[in-house]
């Protein structure tokens, strides 16, 4: 299973450099609505910082699901989705391995970037500590829930749209608990407890997700 986890993850990682603008799309379109907030709002640096991990954790959900659409949609028309019903390892290991490859894609540069968005809002280095730690928690989750929606719309008219309806309600959590901890961290109140939600819903996500997502998908083709 670990063989067959590691070459999903690999072949998912060359196919996405071979579609790099996928990808950039995602991590500019992050960058651009982050930073049109601060010449919005303008320059009054307590409003930026209250502001701030409201406005990055925005961005980074409306980014992640730029690319949901596609994450099994080119295995479904070429037919790689077929024979990765029929492989003898576990459907989950595999779904696994691409909503990785995908975070690792599309999330994990959000994460390297955000200390530099956190700088247009005037946060600490306590604070832009906070929110690297919450994304590489909450990202992952993002990702992994996005994968049900875009097995659930499978092949279906107007996906992008259902995609957004079923998820959006799914990702306030993420959204709630990564901002929260930014702001309590801020406040000077500690972000532990909102990094130890985040943490045990991405446990629970990895546990459940892959399962559900492999479901979704037989249903699917079927």
């Amino acid at each position: 299973m670990f063989s067959a986890f590691f070459s999903v993850v690999r072949r998912e990682l060359l196919l996405a450099m071979r579609r790099r603008a996928d990808f950039l799309t995602v991590l500019f379109f992050f960058i651009i609505v982050v930073s049109l907030f601060p010449l919005g709002v303008g320059p009054e640096a307590d409003t930026l910082r209250k502001i701030a991990p409201g406005v990055v954790w925005v961005a980074a959900l409306l980014a992640s699901m730029l690319a949901l659409g596609r994450l099994f949609y080119n295995d479904y028309v070429d037919g790689t989705l077929e024979q990765m019903l029929l492989v003898p390892q576990p459907l989950s290991i595999l779904v696994l391995g691409k909503v990785f490859a995908h975070w690792l894609v599309s999330g994990l540069p959000l994460v390297f970037i955000a200390p530099v968005m956190g700088l247009q809002f005037d946060l600490d280095g306590e604070a832009i500590i906070v929110l690297i730690g919450a994304l590489m928690l909450g990202t992952p989750i993002l990702s992994l829930i996005g994968a049900i929606g875009a097995a659930l719309t499978l092949g279906v008219r107007g996906g992008g749209v259902l995609i957004s309806l079923l998820i959006l309600p799914l990702y306030i959590p993420v959204l709630v608990f990564g901002a929260g901890a930014v702001e309590a961290s801020a406040s000077g109140l500690g972000a532990q407890a909102h990094l130890s939600l985040l943490g045990a819903g991405l446990f629970v996500s990895v546990v459940l997700a892959p399962w559900a997502t492999a479901a979704a998908l037989k249903i699917s083709v079927e």
